[in-house]
Parts: structure tokens; C-alpha cells; sequence
């Protein structure tokens, strides 16, 4: 059995995206499909932001991107350097963590991606994604779509990305049920996987917040080699 897993290259996403990368054989960067966003002028999405725990408070930190297109895949959209965004943030995490016995080896780790120099926020994410799974000693192999070369599009694209890469099984989220057609990877002869994860607190429970970005798990918690995220 061979699974995979797909999801758009999001910005330091939370520890639920490294689960699935996980329990994935082979992880899939869905980077060539149109550019989310909260609102028809608004470049605002996972893509770019993400919410950390800052003084106490779940609130947004974000790279920003240049405005473009309504269809602009996200392979394409560019990062805006204007501003010291990525001081800014490291700054931000040190008001807020520093105190956190982890803090100097998450900063380790963390600082290098925050500057990491890429034109586009795909190429971006992506290279903090794979880092941080080779810190939590994943051992997935990771691909990109653009170098798929697929042209179909919802669920169809789903079932030719798997067959391109050679699963026999798709791990998808928990909340995709409502857009994509289950009954067609049965037909395709793909099985079909929930992930349904729910994370387990790895905080103080009375200042555990759940969805964070990934590097807050990085900053509060020192074993990072543990794999046991989830609740049954």
C-alpha cells in the first residue's frame, strides 16, 4: 500500500499538516491550482498567514505578497519584501516565547526558514515545510504538482495525482467531504483515508490553544521526535 497525501503548501501550518504528512508515503504539494483567498481583493490565506499565540492571544502572523490576479496559481504569486516582515515575526515570537524552555533550539531552527530568500511564497513554504519535517525526522518524499504536469482539476485532479505518483490510497482531511466525490476514487480503484485528526494538548492546559502554527509545537515542546500528536 502505497498513500498519499496532498494539500496546498501552506505558511508554517499547524501540527495537524505534519501529521498528514506523516502517515503519508509520499506528500504532494497541491502549488499549481489557483491562489486561496479570504476575499475577492484580499491576497489573505493560509498561504501567507498563520496564528500564533502572542501575548496570550490566538492572532495572525504573516508573510505579506504582492496583489495578483483573481486565478493566479500559487506557484506564481510573488513575496513582498517592502517591509521587515520576517524581523518583525522573529520578533514577535521572542516577545511572546522566550521564556519557553525550548525557545533557543526552536529559534535555531526557526530563524534560518524565516530568512530563508525564495521570490515566491510556494517556494517558500515549501522549503520550510520539508525542513521541519526533516527536524521531526520524517521520513516522506515530498512532490510538486507543477512538475506533474496534470491539467484536470476537483476530485479528478485528486485521483490523476495519485495515480502519477504510484498510491494506491489518498489520506485526505477531515473536512473534505463536502467538495470532493468519494465515490470516484472507488471507481479509480484508490482507497480512500480520513485523516480526522484532533490534536492532543502538548501545553499547560490552561494555556494550550489548539490550531497554532507549527512553530509554537517547536517552541513548547522539547522531544521532537515523538510522532504521538492525536487523540483516538
Amino acid at each position: 500500500m502505497t498513500i498519499c497525501a496532498i494539500h496546498q503548501p501552506n505558511f508554517f501550518p499547524w501540527l495537524g499538516f505534519f501529521d498528514k504528512i506523516c502517515r503519508a508515503d509520499v506528500f504532494v504539494f497541491l502549488d499549481d491550482v489557483a491562489y486561496p483567498r479570504s476575499g475577492s481583493k484580499s491576497m489573505a490565506s493560509m498561504s501567507n498567514r498563520v496564528k500564533m499565540n502572542l501575548g496570550g492571544d490566538a492572532k495572525w502572523v504573516s508573510c505579506p505578497v504582492k496583489k495578483a490576479p483573481l486565478g493566479t496559481k500559487i506557484s506564481e504569486v510573488q513575496i513582498s519584501n517592502e517591509t521587515d516582515w520576517r524581523g518583525r515575526l522573529l520578533r514577535s515570537l521572542e516577545e511572546s516565547y522566550h521564556t519557553a524552555d525550548n525557545f533557543e533550539a526552536a529559534q535555531a531552527v526557526l530563524e534560518p526558514l524565516i530568512r530563508y530568500e525564495a521570490e515566491g511564497i510556494s517556494d517558500f513554504n515549501k522549503n520550510a515545510i520539508m525542513r521541519i519535517s526533516e527536524t521531526l525526522q520524517l521520513k516522506t518524499h515530498f512532490v510538486s504538482q507543477a512538475d506533474l504536469s496534470l491539467d484536470t482539476s476537483s476530485t479528478n485532479l485528486l485521483i490523476d495525482v495519485c495515480r502519477a505518483v504510484g498510491a494506491d490510497t489518498y489520506l485526505c482531511g477531515g473536512g473534505a467531504g463536502g467538495y470532493q466525490d468519494d465515490d470516484a476514487f472507488e471507481a479509480a480503484g484508490i482507497k480512500l483515508v480520513y485523516q480526522n485528526f484532533r490534536p492532543r494538548p502538548y501545553a499547560d492546559l490552561a494555556t494550550f490553544v489548539p490550531g497554532l502554527s507549527i512553530m509554537d509545537y517547536l517552541l513548547l515542546v522539547e522531544d521532537w521526535k515523538t510522532t504521538d500528536w492525536g487523540l483516538v
